[in-house]
């Protein structure tokens, strides 16, 4: 089979799809791997390697994107939507619940998308998602942090504080893969972090793992009421897979927090868990509403390109090959996780949390396929 890798072009975007050493098993197993040029520079891979790879290096973006599988990292941009087309796969982040737009360019072309964030494992969790919710995770703790300095805007609180002056207040909505490894940078930070989730076994899991140094609670509004204006920064970590996140911080709540205060919306890839939050990019990364910082970036591991491209072409590259060696309809039925990965196929929408933000019925995975 063709594979394309084209170059991200999402503002600030750095990783790649694919590293050399993924293109060289993909090549190694008879497919052939179409490389855009420049795609990999961004996370430290020249075209040279690729080429030692075994790839195949194209000029142009239309060039990658003719390809049977084309394998990305973000979502289709408004710019490479003409290049969709009912005979490729797309295998990428997409979000869709939260990207109207990007969905029905996909519907109308007919192209077969399977979104990294909804694929499961056998013991249902999201294996696509854990390391870039990992990368995110401690990388919101750092953005905190640095944009409560006062230069940047903050309101000038040191984390970790200093003999004589207590710590700063950390509060981590949703106790998940992102929640964990917040909760892990900002107590290394010296913060004070007070975690909330819905599952009080998740909480017991936590407090086993960081100790009685970290306060847990309930989420629940009257929690998120009290707490929230009580913080320095607050981190929202919520997730409902394939689905809109829930608006749990209402805008009067943030206007309680001290002027300076941050505000971190993991979850803003799927329209945010703030009803402040809008999407920002590295480029211009926060704004500020009722007072509060709001850093929003709806692609944070992209500036850290190396390590999330190694780490994300560490857990994709198995389904790559797979949906490479098999095609999407074998791969899909042999894989009921992969299968849970199929958002749009065929003109349909085959994911429920996806359909019911669109407004669509839920076509049957098979069904979609047989079209």
């Amino acid at each position: 089979m063709l594979v394309g890798v084209p170059k991200e072009i999402k503002v600030q975007e750095h990783r790649v799809a694919l590293t050399p050493g993924g293109a060289a098993e993909l090549c190694r197993a008879g497919h052939t791997v179409r490389v855009q040029h420049d795609a990999g520079t961004g996370a430290g891979f020249a075209d040279a390697d690729y080429e030692a790879a075994g790839a195949e290096l194209v000029a142009s973006a239309e060039a990658a994107w003719n390809a049977d599988l084309v394998v990305k990292v973000k979502e289709p941009q408004a710019a490479e939507f003409a290049y969709l087309s009912a005979d490729q796969m797309v295998f990428t982040y997409l979000h869709l619940a939260a990207a109207r737009d990007t969905a029905e360019a996909l519907l109308n072309a007919g192209t077969v998308a399977i979104a990294y964030e909804t694929v499961t494992d056998a013991a249902g969790r999201l294996p696509l998602l854990a390391p870039m919710s990992e990368v995110a995770g401690r990388m919101s703790a750092q953005a905190a942090a640095w944009f409560l300095q006062k230069p940047q805007g903050g309101s000038g609180v040191l984390p970790g504080g200093v003999p004589g002056v207590e710590a700063a207040e950390f509060l981590v909505i949703g106790g998940g893969s992102v929640g964990q490894n917040a909760i892990r940078m900002a107590m290394g930070l010296g913060a004070h972090v007070t975690v909330l989730d819905r599952s009080r076994p998740r909480l017991v899991e936590l407090e086993q793992i960081f100790g009685s140094a970290l306060n847990t609670a309930m989420s629940t509004r009257d929690a998120i009421e009290r707490l929230v204006p009580q913080a320095d920064a607050v981190i929202g970590a919520v997730l409902v897979v394939g689905a809109q996140a829930p608006k749990l911080v209402r805008r009067e709540t943030l206007a309680r927090m001290r002027p300076g205060s941050v505000v971190v919306d993991v979850a803003i890839d799927q329209g945010g868990c703030f009803e402040t939050s809008r999407p920002t990019s590295h480029d211009d990364p926060v704004y500020e509403a009722e007072g509060v910082l709001h850093y929003c970036v709806t692609n944070m591991p992209g500036a850290v390109a190396r390590t999330s491209t190694l780490a994300l072409t560490g857990v994709t590259l198995p389904y790559v090959m797979a949906l490479a060696t098999k095609g999407a309809r074998r791969a899909l039925a042999e894989d009921a996780g992969l299968a849970a990965g199929l958002n749009v196929a065929r003109g349909h929408v085959c994911h429920p949390a996806v359909a019911a933000a669109l407004g669509q019925e839920t076509v049957a995975v098979d069904r979609a396929l047989a079209e």
